[in-house]
């Protein structure tokens, strides 16, 4: 695909997950009279039930990144350009934002307003570091084994991630910035999000070091692989 439908693709797919993520908040906190657990389930599934559809829907495009920290991941292991990288997460950020106006429009909320839901210290740092690292340690290890089952593994590890980090697992730079716009159950305070990215960004690139030399022998990224079904798909050596 050329670059033009691969970043219309990577604007399109982060705007859905993104309208996802918030839409479904919105609507778990208003049926389930206050219980946070299971607003937090309900959260959950949807956003994994999302992922595996816009995974599957745009990763023949454009492999499918919705995320800067993947398509950093990308990026240091020659798999994009700096060009095609900085494109990649301008339009991801971009595609964020319109998801979270989409998901306000459609339940008559603001186009925008800035979050006051605290998320900060050392805990929830440190649970972004292992929400990002384990994201790409899941992508880089089934593209390696199986690259078709990457979706569904993704969206497990996400589902699995809201529960088991303190953070509810963001993973994802662009997706902590629009959640910084929206004051509704996803909501993160501004002043909280430079400190979720920096996690975020450290954990992509631990994750991208340590699997180039766990595997030694790598595979593209298997988002990536989808995009390009008919080209050889041998493993190849890591370069010096």
């Amino acid at each position: 695909m050329d670059l033009r439908r691969r970043l219309c693709a990577e604007w399109l797919g982060t705007a859905l997950l993104l309208a996802t993520v918030v839409g479904s908040g919105i609507m778990a906190e208003r049926l389930c009279g206050g219980n946070i657990g299971l607003a937090l389930l309900a959260n959950a599934i949807a956003t994994g039930g999302g992922l595996i559809a816009l995974i599957l829907t745009f990763g023949g495009v454009s492999g499918a990144h919705f995320n800067p920290a993947v398509s950093l991941a990308a990026l240091l292991r020659r798999e994009l350009s700096g060009y095609e990288a900085g494109l990649y997460m301008l339009v991801q950020v971009l595609g964020a934002f319109c998801g979270v106006a989409a998901a306000h429009g459609m339940f008559g909320e603001p186009l925008f307003f800035a979050s006051h839901h605290i998320r900060t210290g050392p805990s929830q740092w440190w649970s972004e570091f292992i929400a990002t690292f384990g994201l790409l340690a899941v992508i880089f290890g089934c593209s390696r084994s199986r690259p078709e089952a990457v979706p569904y593994a993704v969206a497990s590890y996400i589902v699995s991630a809201y529960w088991f980090t303190a953070s509810t697992s963001f993973a994802n730079p662009a997706v902590t910035l629009a959640r910084a716009a929206t004051d509704t159950f996803a909501g993160i305070r501004p002043s909280d999000v430079p400190s979720f990215i920096a996690a975020q960004l450290v954990g992509a690139g631990a994750a991208t070091v340590l699997f180039g030399w766990l595997l030694r022998y790598r595979a593209p990224l298997a988002l990536d692989l989808m995009a390009n079904a008919g080209e050889d798909r041998t493993a190849r050596p890591l370069q010096d």
